[in-house]
This record gives structure tokens, C-alpha cells and sequence, in this order.
């Protein structure tokens, strides 16, 4: 059974920083592409970012680029999303998610975690 647990969310000034964590557990994490989605409350889930099996490939966002980071290490099964220069319109539930293919549809992926507030005040 694969599990995703997400950590680091949080409230955060505009401006500010945060760093999220997603620690896989249940299969080989670096056979897996992983993505950060989020949900803002009334709209659909967005892609933020995503990352291929090597970190060698990431995508994100028009609206994160150059504010957000993705990466991953597979030797501790992790990947993380930088947010930096946060903006109130960042705040969302922010989901992980893993597939073997990397993509930015959130109907392709297979395993989801649980999610984490991430609340920007103006």
C-alpha cells in the first residue's frame, strides 16, 4: 500500500517562505514521477509543480514559476516544494501525488496524500 504523508504547511505573511516535504512509503520511490497540486476552496484541483524520476525534469506552473522549487531525494523517498515570495493567492490545501508517468492531470495520478493548509495572509 503506498502512503504519501505531507508536512510544512502553515500560515506565512505575503512575501514569506515555506518549505513543504511529501515522504512516500510502499513502493520504489525513484521508479515514480511526483507532483504538488493544490486546492483553493471552490475551485478545481492545479498542478504547481512536478518532477521526473531522477529529478533530472520538472514543470511548473505559469503562476509559481521563479517563486517555486521542486526537488526530490530518493534516498530518504522525499520530494519538497520550496515556496518562496508567497502570495495570498497561494493559499490552498496543498496535495502530493505520485504516478509512474509524469504529467500534469490530476486524474492520472494514482496515489494522493492527505494534504496541508498553506495560509497567506495580505
Amino acid at each position: 500500500q503506498v502512503q504519501l504523508v505531507e508536512s510544512g504547511g502553515g500560515l506565512v505573511q505575503a512575501g514569506g517562505s515555506l518549505r513543504l516535504s511529501c515522504e512516500a512509503s510502499g513502493r520504489t520511490f525513484s521508479s515514480y514521477a511526483m507532483a504538488w497540486f493544490r486546492q483553493a476552496p471552490g475551485k478545481d484541483r492545479e498542478i504547481v509543480a512536478t518532477i521526473g524520476r531522477n529529478g533530472g525534469y520538472t514543470y511548473y506552473a505559469d503562476s509559481v514559476k521563479g517563486r517555486f522549487t521542486i526537488s526530490r531525494d530518493n534516498a530518504k523517498n522525499t520530494v519538497y516544494l520550496q515556496m518562496n515570495s508567497l502570495k495570498p493567492e497561494d493559499t490552498a490545501v496543498y496535495y502530493c501525488a505520485t504516478d509512474r508517468l509524469i504529467g500534469t492531470i490530476a486524474t492520472r495520478y494514482d496515489y494522493w496524500g492527505q494534504g496541508t493548509q498553506v495560509t497567506v495572509s495580505s
